[in-house]
């Protein structure tokens, strides 16, 4: 059979989680079923909605709005502070519930991620069977709800969950997008940022439909590769197939989420470079160069894009990984402000691999990705922070003290 695959989102995670500890510990009420949200403390930055129930979103409120706003349009407004180690605890016991029904699954975040129907496709008589047999394992066993996106492409699963919410399933297979995609607004398309959608609508672009149909030439040359992306995204194009996390864990990266947005490029850029000196300083650790970056975006509003490029030859060198990691992040960007950005370096091979060098990498002495002369510098930079700590040798352009994080956070 075709392959099939799942995208499984809890419904309102954090309002739904919060809801069921407050009635776990004794509420009357359940926060689900009242004008209420989940939402950072109005005094700090975070002030916003991360998460509404359904009778708030009668009220116009939306996730990521400031919560003065949302209380000017619901003055009696429930709102509670956020609790990660319980989502956290919530969403381990989500992948290991589905885990137990099929092994082969991509967490994509705390509340969302992929499974691949197939293997497990001759236990039920269809997927929307074993998809109604999943909600109501969640429901009844862990007491939330999930939507399921079932189709033959990721992307298309990923937008068939978001139809219609609470609880219920959808499919939107490639031979479906004209009559269930198309139609939709071109802000709908996922991928599609603000930014990026008003630049499709000056071209009269207003629709998926819309853009399906256009010349992709026209969109790729006003946004770039991304452009293309959503032309392939608006005509079902998605080659990727669900990968589990041993293949995820095939890479060493850093994100760093920050205590004030970026939202100039030159913020991006600093930001960038320090990520790109640590992913690179990990690499030569481990004697490893990689193939393959990787820039991840999470914006203000919490939505979460990333971007990947292979690399002309591997590399261990931080400013060869700079510099794509700031191509990759131009090509990205929306205008919003960041909250998050990481940098992934994968498919790594061993620094002592032989590379297939051109001409040009000759006449620049360049071997295994980056000349021997800088990959030399950066060893002994390498060795004087390991010695002296990692302020002992700091680029110019980090001097002024821009760069402030809550937290770095390390993958291998």
């Amino acid at each position: 059979m075709d392959r099939i695959i799942f995208h499984i989102d809890v419904n309102s995670a954090y309002l739904s989680w919060t809801a069921l500890e407050k009635l776990h510990n004794g509420s009357g009420v359940d926060l689900r079923t009242i004008p209420a949200i989940v939402g950072g403390d109005m005094a700090r930055r975070h002030g916003v909605v991360l998460a509404k129930s359904i009778p708030a979103k009668a009220y116009g409120i939306v996730t990521g709005e400031p919560i003065v706003n949302a209380l000017r349009k619901c003055p009696g407004l429930t709102i509670e502070q956020p609790d990660h180690e319980l989502y956290h605890r919530r969403s381990q016991e989500l992948m290991a519930l589905l885990a137990d029904i099929c092994p082969d699954i991509e967490q994509v975040s705390v509340d969302e991620c992929y499974m691949d129907y197939t293997p497990i496709s001759r236990r039920y008589a269809s997927p929307e069977e074993a998809a109604g047999m999943i909600r109501q394992s969640v429901r009844e066993k862990l007491g939330f709800t999930v939507n399921i996106g079932i189709s033959d492409r990721k992307v298309l699963a990923k937008m068939a969950s978001d139809f219609r919410k609470p609880d219920l399933t959808h499919t939107l297979y490639a031979a479906e997008i004209s009559q269930k995609l198309w139609p939709l607004p071109i802000s709908s398309l996922f991928m599609c940022g603000h930014s990026s959608a008003e630049t499709l609508r000056k071209l009269e672009i207003l629709t998926i439909g819309d853009l399906a149909k256009s010349d992709p030439a026209v969109i790729e040359f006003n946004l770039k590769s991304h452009g293309r992306l959503l032309w392939e995204y608006a005509n079902g194009i998605d080659d990727s197939i669900v990968e589990t996390q041993q293949a995820q864990a095939k890479g060493i990266g850093n994100s760093i989420t920050l205590d004030k947005d970026a939202v100039t490029m030159a913020d991006a850029r600093k930001i960038l470079l320090t990520l790109s000196e640590s992913v690179g300083s990990r690499l030569r650790a481990a004697d490893r160069m990689a193939e393959m970056i990787s820039v991840e975006i999470k914006y203000s509003t919490f939505r979460k894009v990333s971007h990947q490029t292979t690399l002309p030859a591997p590399t261990c060198g931080s400013d060869t990984i700079y510099q794509t990691a700031c191509q990759l992040f131009s090509e990205l960007w929306d205008g919003t402000p960041v909250r998050l950005l990481g940098i992934r370096s994968s498919k790594l091979l061993p620094l002592s691999e032989p590379v297939q060098m051109s001409l040009f990498d000759l006449a620049q002495d360049k071997g295994q990705g980056c000349s021997q002369k800088e990959l030399r510098l950066e060893q002994a930079l390498d060795s004087i922070r390991q010695k002296y700590g990692a302020g002992a040798v700091v680029r110019g352009s980090l001097l002024d003290g821009s760069i402030s994080s809550r937290q770095t956070h390390e993958q291998k």
